[in-house]
């Protein structure tokens, strides 16, 4: 027979757990209703806000920045330049615009000079050089299809001869577009992607590599697309899951000489590739599905290139992946 003493004590313990629980249960309903209004909002982490709601527009290959009314942001004026590559020589693909605009930029005001290689688009390509120009840089066009290896010799030829040397390959040219079957995906159409994100890539470091020295550094732009997969950007993710592989293979390799190779692996950025390829209605909402529920500007992952480029920075690192992907759930 249970005594009273040990009944009083167990309604004792149990209104202490429905306290408990009472307690949490308000600090749970507060949450909810400080959440609403910002559940759906873009996180803001940075000394400037960035975009949520973007174009909607759709761009015809190969897109050009000056078409898109929400300007990508590649400026970074909170970012302060302390000579990290002072009189260092970078080769960028891609860097008319976008990421490669900003790393440009960037390299520029840590005290490089930089040669931008690109498809056709020179007014993107001559806004990339007034800005490298405003740093304080040297900046050399170089229009050309890095898929062809005549032209990569070439690039790397002019900008050793024209700006002295080459310490920075960056690799950041790509080809970009969805398709909702591999049964959509033209001969053509994986040719294009295969060309432009690998043989480019190859191409251009195998160019430049003899001419590096120890303490150059080889960057590559890859994809979280690379890591998870995209089921509409099967060739697309392929060759960035291949670039992932070619970085810490290269790093391997060029080790013995001290150059150093690592990637970028970044999610969601506003820049012409995504424009150029997505319908419009599609753009617009561009980022939204991450837990920062925004694309990123690309003056937010360029200091990630200075930072692998940097010998003051990242001298023992190489081989490695840098995901720039808004977060995890």
């Amino acid at each position: 027979m249970t005594d009273h003493k040990s009944l009083d004590r167990a309604e004792r313990v149990a209104d202490e757990g429905r306290r408990i629980q009472s307690h949490i249960d308000t600090v749970d309903r507060a949450k909810d209703d400080e959440s609403k209004p910002s559940k759906d909002k873009a996180v803001q982490t940075g000394q400037r806000d960035y975009p949520q709601k973007l174009d909607e527009t759709h761009l015809a290959k190969p897109g050009l920045e000056k078409d898109l009314e929400t300007a990508p942001m590649y400026e970074a004026p909170a970012y302060q330049g302390s000579d990290k590559l002072k009189d260092m020589v970078a080769l960028i693909s891609g860097g008319d615009s976008g990421i490669g605009r900003a790393v440009a930029v960037l390299f520029a005001r840590e005290g490089a000079h930089v040669a931008i290689s690109y498809l056709e688009e020179t007014e993107d390509a001559l806004a990339t050089r007034r800005a490298v120009e405003a740093e304080g840089g040297k900046c050399l066009l170089l229009p050309g299809d890095v898929s062809d290896p005549a032209y990569c010799k070439d690039a790397v030829r002019q900008t050793i001869d024209r700006l002295g040397s080459l310490d920075i390959l960056v690799n950041n040219a790509a080809f970009q577009e969805h398709a909702g079957s591999i049964i959509d995906i033209t001969d053509e159409h994986f040719d294009r992607t295969v060309k432009t994100n690998l043989y480019g890539y190859f191409y251009l470091a195998r160019a430049a590599v003899p001419h590096m020295k120890p303490g150059s550094s080889i960057i590559m732009t890859g994809s979280v697309t690379g890591f998870q997969g995209s089921k509409e950007l099967l060739d697309y993710s392929m060759t960035k899951g291949g670039i992932h592989a070619f970085a810490r293979s290269l790093s391997a390799s060029l080790l013995p000489k001290g150059i150093r190779v690592n990637a970028v692996a970044p999610g969601p950025v506003w820049t012409p590739l995504n424009p150029a390829d997505r319908p419009a209605e599609e753009v617009k909402k561009f980022g939204s599905g991450t837990p920062m529920k925004r694309a990123a500007q690309p003056e937010e992952i360029a200091p990630a290139y200075v930072f692998l480029a940097a010998p003051a920075c990242a001298s023992y690192i190489t081989g490695e992946l840098l995901p720039i992907i808004g977060g995890y759930d």
